[in-house]
């Protein structure tokens, strides 16, 4: 494997990392209510939607540090599962005005994370080259 891999691993953890971030912090300041509603109008117990902290804020730290980078994007592709189910499921067939799928975010998110899941954090992380934490 080259520097180019490597930093290659980087720009997809730091994109998907600071933009799932940034969903997050937002949950930290204005709390899961939201996702509360949608999983109880679902039949799923409430206190469910706290799992929306370790998706949104736990997960892109790891992503972004590169520490347990694999993990990380696993907590993402569950947490975007659970988004499309609960927000997203009648936006599945949809396109957009400007021809878009209505879901390209949100599958952005997920095959994101699911490439992290198989690639690692690479050398450019704190697990660094050993590959132990990443």
């Amino acid at each position: 494997m080259n520097n180019n891999d490597d930093l290659g691993k980087l720009i997809l953890r730091l994109t998907l990392g600071i933009l799932i971030l940034l969903h997050g912090i937002n949950k930290v300041f204005n709390g899961v209510g939201g996702a509360e509603g949608m999983l109880a109008s679902h039949g799923l117990p409430a206190f469910v939607a706290y799992g929306a902290y370790v998706g949104e804020v736990l997960a892109p730290i790891l992503l972004i540090l590169g520490i347990y980078a694999r993990v990380g994007g696993v907590l993402v592709v569950i947490n975007m599962l659970f988004a499309i189910f609960l927000a997203h499921s009648g936006q599945l067939g949809t396109i957009t005005k400007t021809g878009g799928w209505a879901l390209e975010l949100q599958a952005f998110f997920l095959f994101t994370g699911l490439a992290i899941a198989f690639l690692g954090a690479g050398r450019y992380s704190i697990g660094g080259k050993t590959g132990k934490l990443n």
